[in-house]
């Protein structure tokens, strides 16, 4: 049985899994790490994921400070120069 493949539509431009990006939220200063995962594909279902209080996001985000963030395309900036 073959299995699926599905991947996500890529986003268009420097942002993708393995990219170093800064990380801006409301609830903290900015941050910079590395994109580990793309959760586009979750995103096509978010009346049937996450709740008001916990909404489903895009991106997930190891921070270099060793933390592991969620955020949306907004909230990210590619980080062209590697390091923060």
């Amino acid at each position: 049985m073959p299995e699926n493949k599905h991947k996500p539509k890529p986003e268009p431009g420097p942002l993708g899994t393995g990219a170093r990006v800064l990380v801006r939220r409301p609830s903290e200063p900015a941050q910079t790490g590395q994109i580990i995962e793309d959760y586009a594909e979750l995103m096509a279902y978010t009346e049937e994921r996450g709740h008001a209080w916990a909404p489903v996001h895009r991106w997930a985000v190891a921070l270099d400070d060793g933390r592991l963030v969620f955020a949306d395309t907004d909230d990210l900036t590619a980080n062209l120069g590697g390091t923060g």
